[in-house]
């Protein structure tokens, strides 16, 4: 630490959209003394959280834990269930969506890209004209983002589903919810997801470090004929261990602890309750957008993300410099616009352990930078979050 640095008084306010401010409650979980990972004590952790992370996810089947990103889950969900040469279909919505692409391309995998303005989510309609046309079945697998965490745009997965159903085409379903599990209703067994990937670090609560991929029957029949090479990203490798509790190699043993905790917290507040709370954030934050007579990056409603809201400025000011006036000024860490938006937006994260006043506290702090940095405002955006939070109080 530098010694000649002023002390900042007060919390830090880590608005950007994961990782999120890891609760007291977790904390103390993590900081307990490391296990023997072969004995009996673990054994049964280990079994709690396999089981536990299902209910997350929403599917009686497997769900495997890795000591890694989100990029980890990705990788084991391309190398298992698909072989190289093979086609997918992936849909544009964004930068994460786009390095999910050069991936599977750098694996040896065929990409189609159906593009998009990164405005909107993935169309259902679009992906079911595609497959219609694919009479030969090419296209061995359809790879979505379900929530896109540079552009704050949501998917219809259940809509998305129901077009490859519709389609009558075989495809498996790959989705991405790094950023939206545990806080965006999400159903992997009912709305027929192959493979769902995800991360600790955001609807979790917890810090970054594992990675998850929940796989259906078709999924693990499919990676019985893959031939991609694969040695710790294998399920088979995991699966066997996994059905006592164990792993096949040394596990982050401190991080269960915390997952652990974290699936207990949810269940407390109640998933659905979970799911309410943050879209009543999120539409508070679109009110504060909109009275501030800024746009948000998403342009359609039917897209809009609970978990996350992209601002566009005026193209006269750079988002990165307000940015960092605001960091300097009132100690608030908001996302960045990455790549082709990097400059132009600004991500407010209203994801994770929030409240009301956490959030309150957030759009107040955004909205002193924005008049801080001599950005144009048509009126308060904290005046009508309040509004928004006081009404649904109210009516609650």
């Amino acid at each position: 630490m530098n010694s000649n640095q002023s002390r900042i008084a007060g919390r830090h306010f880590l608005q950007i959209p994961g990782p999120t401010p890891v609760p007291e409650r977790i904390q103390r979980a993590i900081s307990q003394a490391v296990l023997d990972h072969r004995g009996p004590a673990f054994q049964r952790l280990g079994e709690e959280v396999l089981r536990g992370i299902r209910t997350i996810f929403r599917t009686s089947g497997p769900v495997i834990i890795y000591p890694a990103s989100g990029t980890g889950a990705w990788e084991a969900a391309l190398v298992n269930a698909l072989s190289a040469g093979d086609k997918v279909l992936m849909f544009e919505t964004g930068h994460f969506s786009t390095l999910w692409k050069n991936m599977a391309m750098r694996l040896g995998i065929e990409v189609e890209l159906i593009e998009s303005d990164w405005r909107v989510g993935a169309d259902p309609a679009l992906i079911e004209a595609r497959l219609a046309e694919d009479r030969a079945h090419e296209i061995k697998a359809v790879c979505v983002v379900h929530n896109e965490t540079s552009t704050g745009c949501l998917s219809p997965i259940a809509e998305i589903r129901a077009a490859i159903d519709r389609a009558n085409h075989p495809a498996l379903f790959l989705v991405d919810t790094i950023s939206s599990l545990g806080s965006v209703d999400y159903r992997h067994e009912e709305w027929g997801v192959d493979v769902t990937v995800s991360g600790s670090q955001k609807g979790l609560m917890l810090p970054p470090g594992l990675s998850f991929t929940a796989v259906s029957d078709k999924a693990l029949s499919a990676a019985k004929k893959s031939n991609l090479p694969k040695i710790f990203w294998s399920w088979e490798e995991m699966l066997g261990p996994n059905e006592k509790g164990f792993f096949p190699y040394t596990p982050a043993t401190t991080m269960l602890y915390g997952l652990n905790e974290a699936i207990a917290m949810l269940h407390e507040e109640g998933l659905e309750n979970v799911f309410a709370r943050h879209r009543r954030h999120a539409e508070a934050t679109r009110d504060a957008v909109d009275a501030w007579g800024l746009e948000n990056l998403c342009r359609d409603p039917r897209y809009y993300s609970p978990v996350l809201t992209a601002v566009l400025l005026p193209a006269s000011h750079d988002a990165d410099i307000f940015r960092k006036r605001t960091l300097e000024a009132f100690d608030i860490s908001l996302g960045a616009g990455l790549t082709k938006l990097a400059g132009r937006v600004f991500r407010i994260g209203h994801l994770g352990d929030t409240n009301d006043l956490t959030i309150l506290g957030a759009l107040g702090g955004v909205e002193m930078g924005l008049r801080l940095s001599g950005v144009p405002l048509r009126g308060s955006g904290v005046q009508a979050a309040m509004e928004a939070m006081t009404s649904a109080a109210r009516a609650a």
